[in-house]
């Protein structure tokens, strides 16, 4: 085993592990903060060698919100005042405004040499092959690496506030409470993640994008060049500072669930390290807080988990509630980012040389092929789902197909771009036991210029999280999605092997930047219809489509509301593109005029391509005769794979593809001929779903996708987002391809009238819904669910859940975020003491 473990590590991984002779070393004379030193009741004593933040921006911090442009200027008068600060620019926004981040510590650690030396010691400490007595002498001589960053959500804006407070003190504080993180550490400051939607006061950016679900991703700038500087930084620990409802704080121990290939150690230090620190703290102090209960580290989308599997990292979400004054809010944040940042400096040492033993762990993981099981944290629960006992060594990405390159390489590009050690296979390989994406395990054989993977590297975590075929849910609570395989989202042939086997493989080379799917050849006139101003569904739906056609295809278009397309101002256009939102509203927005005009447009020659609640649209317009109804099922968020007809739709797609659903009403076609893509029926070969789902095979045989000839044109419906946060790059080009594509006419299309259309009755009954609260029961907890929700003011509706359960779908207006959510966060526990187990939970 030995052997085997040197041969194949070697030919993975080829780090640094050298550590310059002086790199890191303590300044001669620097007082050492003795051992006894309370963090945060030491009386903080200042140099006065920094301008207070009051003398730069005229008031103190906490007395109100900054904006970017204050943060900005402090934190370079901050940088230019003090030798213990350097500063930088990690991305520019949309709008045009910068990621402003500092570094600090002590004067000799923030110099070129000193961060190069300390990049060196992570370098070496991240090397599974280092050795361990060379480990503990880099954890000994060499600063931890934290992070502080805030504001991801523009609308939550009191951790921005709170980390240039914590700037400023690591700046000039020399009392030994500061001296010992400076000590100890090298802290990243990145107050504000999301400019463009501080200076809005929205929650998303720009494009509409919830950038603390774009982790893996890093569709937007804003993340990719965070992540850029974490690759150049990485931490051991990493503060995410929110805003919730309410005025409680809410810190870790997590909610289940929990992904299973997480290291655990650093789950132990994010509950028993940094979270019973701030219990601690909390309690001394009599300020409120909770755990626990709301927010889980499953979705690898956000600023807690992305850090802990992809870094190793105790990635820390952390909540205070915004109904809080300005001053008190921040206040509570500097309180948690000092008292986290001052636990870790106490464990320097222990957590750099636990760090380094995590990479070495999962190398061994990886040669055994051991996944992780799933397990649950918080008392009372109970596995739901357990990781299959199926070893894993490798995983692999066919390259053969010319119509997929952009896709695989898309993938190959994220992977390397987080340290992930990617190789191409130099001769073919049979395998005994290819477990094809979906599919059993097989005999197979690989050809050469197949992607390999081993899992035996120290990035073994991520590997997981990024190529795993599911997520294996352990528990069925939801803050966000179940499903996000990226060979799953980009629609891509692969799978894994458990077989001990070293290929003939040479390391891949490193990808450019590539669009993928590819920009539509074609170049039409194209417009696209928002169907609300309001709707948030609306908002993220029609933003995601504008990121793909603003920045990736650079295809121009113009958007057009209800009232132009009444307006008669389709002409000249020869796609309307109408993404998510409400249908019924946009229908009434539309009037008897607005529906003429549209069906006209349409019967001249247009093509309505709509997805979702663009869909229903056409629906009710009467531009389709498809009918929609709603689901019974619950699946919060999953893939399932769909069949895949031949023609101009399927053009570089293949006979199969992964749609991405959540709750969407089911779509049926009036002729069978019109059906694009759909759902196979359930528990026949192709049938498959990654991710969570109960009752979910009243799909099968529905339509996701379908072509409904309309006069001299096209009616192209997705029942469900084809473009989910402009990731699901495997249905985008099914999108793509419904743009551009040459599309035959039915040889008897059918006429279109402008008298008063009644919708067909099962599309008419679906409600338009904005981001519900949807709690599954069996049906004797009803009452209890009944008399919480009533306890909480809510409205709600009660509806057959799957499999003769009882589901309450509960209104949620304005379609707030469980952040935004004045109760819902209080939701799970409430039940929990009312009696009630949900078969699901699924919180906005």
């Amino acid at each position: 085993m030995l052997k085997r473990l040197k041969v194949i590590a070697t030919a993975v991984l080829a780090f640094a592990v050298a550590l310059p002779a002086g790199a890191a070393q303590a300044d001669p004379g620097t007082p050492q903060a003795p051992a006894t030193c309370d963090p945060t009741q030491t009386t903080p004593a200042y140099r006065n060698k920094v301008p207070t933040p009051k003398s730069v921006l005229g008031f103190d911090l906490g007395a109100r919100e900054v904006t970017s442009a204050e943060s900005d200027t402090l934190l370079e008068a901050i940088d230019r005042a003090s030798d213990r600060v350097v500063s930088g620019t990690l991305a520019t926004t949309a709008q045009g405004r910068p990621l402003k981040y500092a570094i600090v510590g002590r004067p000799a650690n923030v110099t070129r040499a000193g961060l190069a030396a300390t990049e060196i010691a992570v370098k070496a400490l991240r090397n599974p092959l280092t050795p361990s007595a060379l480990a503990k002498e880099i954890a000994r001589r060499s600063p931890a690496v934290l992070w502080v960053t805030g504001n991801v959500h523009g609308n939550e804006e009191s951790g921005a506030d709170a980390a240039l407070k914590t700037l400023y003190d690591l700046s000039d504080r020399d009392d030994c409470a500061a001296r010992r993180i400076l000590d100890n550490a090298v802290v990243v400051i990145l107050p504000i993640q999301n400019p463009d939607g501080r200076e809005a006061d929205t929650r998303r950016n720009a494009y509409g994008f919830d950038m603390n679900r774009d982790w893996f991703a890093r569709t937007q700038p804003e993340t990719d060049g965070k992540l850029e500087l974490l690759r150049r930084y990485p931490p051991q620990l990493y503060i995410d500072a929110h805003e919730q409802g309410g005025t409680a704080y809410f810190f870790p121990p997590n909610a289940d669930p929990i992904h299973h290939d997480i290291a655990e150690p650093a789950y132990d230090w994010i509950s028993n390290l940094y979270g019973r620190s701030m219990i601690d703290e909390f309690t001394r102090r009599g300020i409120p807080f909770t755990n626990r209960d709301v927010y889980d580290m499953f979705y690898m989308g956000y600023g807690d988990t992305v850090p802990t599997a992809g870094f190793n990292a105790a990635g820390m979400t952390f909540e205070k509630g915004g109904d809080s004054p300005i001053s008190t809010r921040t206040f509570e944040q500097s309180l948690t980012q000092w008292v986290s940042l001052s636990a870790a400096a106490s464990h320097k040492e222990s957590i750099l040389t636990t760090w380094h033993g995590m990479y070495a762990e999962a190398l061994k993981e990886g040669l055994d092929g051991k996944l992780e099981p799933n397990q649950v944290y918080n008392p009372g629960h109970e596995v739901i789902t357990q990781v299959p006992d199926r070893p894993v060594r490798h995983y692999f990405l066919r390259a053969d197909d010319p119509a997929k390159k952009a896709a695989v390489e898309s993938i190959v590009r994220r992977l390397q771009r987080m340290d992930v050690q990617v190789f191409t296979l130099a001769k073919a390989v049979t395998l005994p036991d290819f477990k094809e994406y979906g599919r059993p395990p097989a005999r197979a054989t690989l050809p050469k210029g197949t992607y390999w993977i081993p899992m035996a590297q120290g990035q073994k975590h991520w590997i997981q999280a990024m190529l795993g075929e599911d997520s294996y849910t352990p528990f069925p609570y939801f803050y966000d999605v179940t499903a996000w395989s990226l060979p799953l989202l980009a629609n891509v042939s692969g799978g894994s092997s458990g077989s001990v086997l070293l290929p003939a493989a040479v390391p891949a080379r490193q990808i450019p930047a590539v669009v993928s799917p590819p920009a539509p050849v074609e170049r039409p006139k194209v417009g696209v219809l928002a169907l609300s101003a309001t709707s948030t569904t609306t908002f993220e739906s029609l933003g995601w489509l504008r990121h793909r056609l603003d920045r990736e295809w650079k295809l121009p278009y113009t958007t057009l509301t209800p009232a132009d397309v009444a307006a008669g101002r389709l002409a000249g256009l020869d796609v309307l593109l109408v993404p998510a939102g409400p249908a019924t509203s946009a229908n009434n927005a539309l009037g008897q005029a607005g529906r003429d005009a549209l069906k006209a447009w349409v019967g001249g020659g247009g093509r309505y391509v709509g997805w979702s609640g663009g869909a229903q649209l056409a629906s009710l317009a009467g531009v389709s005769t498809a009918t929609f109804t709603e689901p019974t099922s619950d699946v919060p968020g999953s893939l399932f794979r769909v069949q895949v007809a031949k023609g101009p739709l399927a053009d570089g797609v293949g006979s199969t593809a992964w749609q991405f659903y959540s709750y969407d009403p089911l779509m049926r076609a009036s002729d069978p001929s019109q059906v694009v893509a759909s759902y196979p029926v359930a528990n026949s070969a192709d049938w498959y779903v990654s991710g969570f789902q109960i009752g979910a095979e009243e799909l099968g045989g529905t339509a996701a996708v379908l072509d409904e000839p309309v006069g001299k044109g096209h009616a192209v419906l997705f029942a469900a987002e084809p473009n989910f946060r402009a990731f699901t790059d495997g249905t985008t080009h099914l999108l793509t391809n419904a743009i551009t594509a040459d599309l035959p006419r039915a040889h008897a299309p059918r006429a279109l009238d402008t008298a008063t259309v009644t919708p067909p009755a099962t599309t008419a009954a679906v409600p338009d819904r904005e981001a519900p609260i949807r709690v599954t029961v069996d049906p004797a907890d009803k009452a209890k669910v009944a008399s919480v929700l009533t306890g909480f003011g809510a409205r709600w509706t009660e509806e057959a859940g799957p499999r003769g359960a009882v589901r309450f779908v509960v209104d949620n207006p304005g379609g707030l975020g469980l952040d935004e959510h004045p109760w819902a966060t209080r939701l799970p526990s409430t039940l929990r003491t009312a009696g009630v187990t949900p078969l699901a939970l699924v919180l906005p």
